[in-house]
């Protein structure tokens, strides 16, 4: 990919900046930088969803980890990622190292690094490994916003600061500079970006920034790629927001980024996968 001067004017929109040199970390699972407090459980102890005490509360139509929303199902959390080998076996992957070239599967785990630096391509491909797909605009709209799409962010119709991940700007700029006519894509790639204090944050440790049916961060921490197809400018759309800025291209659960091709990925652009009930 040719990484443009007019690329990277746009990208300086999204707010991507920011700082730092800590070293690069191994694998997940693991506790990240930007974590506001202690993961805790959502208190839901199935994956069905809401009322689970009638006839049918024992039958699970999610796979594990995933909530149950009517017609479909969703991650609790955005996703993580393992390494798939030639025969088959799974080992850990670096949440802050991109995947070009590897095959990987998607996990869902609360308490983890989410993965960022993935495409929309790579995402889907995770999501497919794990009988999973990447989420509709409409199924992350219902997850995001409720049942009757009334509210703005996961936890109600007005802005709490600090309950989700989100407006600490970026790490760019500190890193590479203020003149966004240098940065480049590899800039934007660097594993450093998302190991700084009060960044990316593992999953479920926001704890206000949960929907009523418990699904985690639907807001902030990472862009999530949708399952969008390619418009006739050839890009996607990633929903949500990331911990540098969940307002700028719409509030909350309205924010959707149109900029950027299927095959483009930087630190800020992580996903979770739905399903179709079983």
């Amino acid at each position: 990919m040719v990484f443009t001067m007019r690329k990277a004017a746009r990208l300086s929109l999204l707010g991507l900046f920011a700082c730092s040199t800590a070293p690069l970390q191994e694998s997940p699972p693991m506790t990240s930088a930007g974590d506001a407090t202690t993961s805790v459980d959502s208190g839901i102890s199935s994956d069905t969803g809401p009322g689970k005490d009638g006839p049918e509360a024992s039958v699970l139509r999610c796979p594990e980890g995933m909530v149950e929303l009517e017609t479909f199902c969703i991650d609790r959390y955005e996703a993580y990622l393992v390494e798939l080998q030639s025969d088959g076996t799974e080992r850990a992957h670096s949440p802050f190292a991109t995947v070009d070239g590897l095959r990987i599967r998607a996990k869902v785990a609360s308490n983890v690094s989410p993965q960022g630096y993935i495409s929309q391509l790579q995402a889907s491909a995770a999501c497919a490994e794990a009988q999973k797909r990447l989420c509709s605009k409409s199924e992350f709209a219902r997850a995001c916003r409720g049942s009757l799409e009334t509210r703005t962010y996961p936890y109600g119709t007005k802005y709490q600061k600090g309950a989700c991940n989100e407006g600490k700007g970026s790490t760019v700029a500190k890193l590479f500079g203020s003149d966004s006519s240098k940065w480049t894509y590899a800039n934007f790639n660097d594993p450093r970006l998302n190991q700084l204090s009060g960044t990316l944050a593992s999953t479920g440790a926001y704890v206000q920034c949960v929907t009523d049916e418990g699904v985690f961060d639907l807001v902030g921490n990472l862009h999530e790629w949708g399952a969008d197809s390619a418009d006739s400018s050839g890009h996607g759309r990633f929903r949500g927001g990331f911990y540098g800025d969940a307002e700028v291209n719409g509030s909350g659960c309205l924010y959707e980024t149109k900029a950027h091709e299927l095959s483009y990925h930087d630190y800020s652009t992580g996903f979770r996968c739905c399903a179709d009930l079983h």
